[in-house]
């Protein structure tokens, strides 16, 4: 049941008539784990956080620094020093008291990545780096959990869906193999600042249809943006079948 409150709060939600009253109840009940709280999981935990997702598992062993504000909006200047993942939870916990959240302050290995995953019903990749995406990935397919994975750098920026639940889906390595041999990361290429805020965003968004059931997640399909141009590019992409992590899943 949603309380007098919480009808109030999430109102404007409610009254879209593809969530109402059951998708709002759908999001007070689900579980999320978000992995990485910096540029996209910044939006990603405000806006989830504000739209009621009942739990929320925040993955970050990062401290914050003075060059993450420019990108990093849930955290301010006295957080720099602090635990990204405890900056993190004072600013969700003072946008939303009603939700749940739980912390994970250090790496994830590769067991404790697995009982993250299992924790929930819903994954966000917000990190940086290949290797960690690629565990997630993994991680996702044994679970059978969705993964909404974003990222972005320079003024470039993707998005997609994996849902190994549904036969059809790709995951990330079908899309992805075993990654380029040159990856870079925000600190060597730079990334302005509004750009992973709008990867944030959809992620955010493509979580909420998930979760909540509506609308027409981006699973099959890769959004590229370019934000030189203010371009959206759609790419179709198919399971493969001699995929190493989800061709025999």
């Amino acid at each position: 049941m949603l309380s007098d409150q919480e009808l109030l709060r999430y109102s404007r939600q409610i009254l879209l008539q593809q969530v109402d009253i059951d998708g709002q109840l759908k999001l007070k009940n689900s579980r999320v784990l978000i992995v990485g709280v910096g540029g996209l999981g910044s939006p990603v935990a405000l806006y989830l956080a504000a739209a009621g997702v009942g739990e929320l598992h925040l993955a970050d062993f990062d401290r914050v620094d003075l060059t993450n504000l420019q990108r990093q909006v849930i955290h301010d200047t006295a957080s720099v020093g602090e635990s990204k993942v405890d900056s993190a939870l004072r600013r969700l916990n003072a946008i939303n008291p009603e939700i749940k959240l739980v912390a994970h302050r250090t790496a994830l290995d590769a067991d404790s990545l697995a009982d993250a995953v299992a924790a929930v019903d819903l994954v966000l990749d917000c990190c940086d780096n290949f290797s960690t995406r690629e565990a997630v990935n993994a991680a996702c397919v044994a679970a059978r959990k969705p993964l909404v994975s974003g990222a972005a750098i320079r003024l470039e920026g993707q998005l997609s869906v994996f849902d190994s639940r549904q036969t059809a889906s790709p995951c990330y390595h079908c899309l992805y193999g075993h990654g380029s041999e040159e990856e870079l990361t925000c600190s060597e290429a730079g990334v302005i600042g509004p750009l992973v805020g709008l990867v944030g965003s959809l992620q955010a968004l493509e979580a909420l249809k998930v979760l909540a059931g509506f609308g027409e997640p981006l699973v099959g399909r890769l959004l590229l943006i370019d934000a030189l141009s203010t371009r959206f590019r759609e790419l179709r992409v198919k399971r493969d079948p001699a995929c190493s992590v989800c061709g025999h899943a």
